[in-house]
């Protein structure tokens, strides 16, 4: 993929019905890394949208920030965190400018990496670099191209091509990633359109040197 999806797509997902990629739960790779011990101190949860992994890992006693382009999903977000009786903290950002100081001790990005171009990648891993506390740990879940099912997809040269000087990729393995199937795509899954699936990603752990 070599160029970013339009910002404004994202809003529109949203503000007409339930993105693919909203599922009401979290992602099964990220409850996985939290009970692995790979989750600690204060967390960024990158693209956050409707907020279920922040929710979870709010509701598990960790310091969570999500946040998320899209000014409807944060505000979906809040009203699940409100129902759910959960203190969760969403904010609309610009994931390619966050700014400073280094404040998060892991990041977590669930489907947020694959939508930038390969320029846009690297803006998007330096402004994590520029918040995160030095031996901070960056998780990605992408789509990865080894199946095509929908949505951009990544390669793992690409993956690892989105880490620029000042990050150490640990780690690059296959996984898998939850989502609702669409039209296009549902009759080549063999499912039914909505159906919620499981498809080929990458799942990456780089450190902020």
């Amino acid at each position: 993929m070599d160029a970013s999806l339009p910002r404004d797509s994202f809003e529109s997902a949203y503000a007409e019905g339930t993105p693919p990629w909203v599922i009401g739960e979290p992602q099964p790779a990220l409850v996985e890394l939290e009970r692995a011990g790979h989750v600690s101190g204060s967390v960024l949860d990158a693209g956050c949208g409707t907020g279920e992994n922040t929710i979870l890992l709010t509701e598990l006693g960790y310091e969570v920030l999500g946040i998320d382009g899209s000014g409807t999903a944060v505000a979906t977000a809040r009203r699940n965190a409100s129902e759910r009786g959960t203190p969760a903290r969403f904010e609309v950002a610009d994931a390619l400018d966050l700014g400073t100081p280094p404040r998060f001790d892991t990041v977590v990005d669930s489907a947020l990496l694959h939508v930038f171009g390969e320029r846009d990648r690297l803006v998007y891993t330096r402004s994590l670099h520029a918040v995160c506390h030095p031996g901070a740990v960056l998780h990605v879940l992408a789509l990865a191209d080894t199946r095509d099912a929908g949505g951009p997809r990544l390669s793992a040269e690409a993956v690892r091509g989105s880490f620029g000087p000042g990050w150490e990729l640990e780690e690059l393995r296959e996984d898998r990633y939850r989502g609702t199937a669409g039209e296009e795509y549902a009759g080549q899954l063999n499912v039914r359109a909505g159906e919620v699936v499981d498809t080929a990603a990458w799942l990456a752990r780089a450190r902020r040197l």
